[in-house]
């Protein structure tokens, strides 16, 4: 069995603040990171049924996982480093037998939710697909819908977790690494009972049949609409060919192919942060 794995940072256990979330400032952040996902991988190998994972490290510029992991997990392959297609599912294809979110957080807007964001913390400011607000949990698990492919666990806080129950159907395992009580705080469960629960719910995970397994798909035409920060943002982003600008900072990317919708997401989100760092 391949397993597909996206690894965020926002939902981690013992995290709540975005200097948290920078390893380059905060090394316990990586120690946090390479636990968390020591753990899943034990947990997936030990159960006899999975023989690949491919690992896309997916916070930030995508540089936060130990490459050393590889050592001590021989068939584990890790996506490394920023500006790519298809960026938090890099390398994903129809070959994969589910996908697996680590560290997921809630969407922009979320109530609670610790550093609720949907791609960009700094650039976005609302987000829907075909009218549904979109957290980064829904819109990835759509890219591997498009490829056929099922969720099977996330891990993340417990925001997040209430709004996956308002928008998946079928089978699928959810390990609650904390309780959000604001934007930057949250109680935080003991890691051993953390690390414990993700290596389980792993075990578990590949075990359920894949068609009881939830498909996420949007019908098309698919309309992408996101409300952006800032005017100069939606003025960078009306550049790009076949976006629709819909005031002075809404836009609206609209198409058959998800995949194009999905790689549109990241081009706004370049576009926009040329524009912040020229502003200042």
């Amino acid at each position: 069995m391949k397993v597909y794995v996206s690894v965020d940072m926002e939902g981690l256990a013992g995290i709540s603040m975005w200097s948290e979330v920078t390893p380059r400032q905060s090394k316990e952040s990586f120690e946090i990171l390479y636990e968390h996902l020591k753990a899943l991988l034990q947990g997936l190998f030990e159960s006899g049924k999975v023989d690949y994972v491919l690992i896309s490290d997916s916070h930030a510029a995508g540089d936060n996982i130990y490459y050393k992991i590889t050592e001590e997990f021989e068939n584990v392959e890790i996506a490394h480093g920023s500006l790519r297609k298809d960026f938090m599912m890099i390398g994903l294809d129809k070959s994969f037998d589910r996908v697996i979110f680590l560290g997921y957080h809630a969407g922009v807007g979320a109530k609670y939710g610790i550093m609720d964001h949907t791609y960009s913390s700094s650039v976005i400011h609302n987000f829907w697909i075909n009218g549904q607000r979109m957290n980064e949990a829904i819109i990835n698990a759509a890219f591997a819908g498009y490829h056929g492919v099922p969720l099977a666990l996330v891990i993340g806080d417990n925001t997040l977790q209430k709004e996956l129950q308002q928008s998946l159907k079928g089978e699928y395992l959810y390990v609650v690494t904390k309780e959000s009580t604001g934007r930057f705080s949250a109680i935080m469960k003991p890691k051993s009972l953390v690390m414990r629960q993700i290596k389980e719910a792993a075990q578990r995970a590949v075990q359920i049949e894949k068609s009881k397994l939830p498909i996420v798909k949007f019908t098309p035409p698919i309309e992408m609409k996101i409300e952006l920060k800032d005017t100069s943002f939606a003025d960078a982003a009306e550049l790009m060919p076949g976006l629709e600008r819909l005031d002075s900072r809404t836009v609206v990317f609209k198409g058959d192919d998800y995949s194009v919708v999905f790689n549109a997401i990241m081009a706004i989100v370049f576009l926009a942060k040329a524009v912040k760092d020229i502003g200042g």
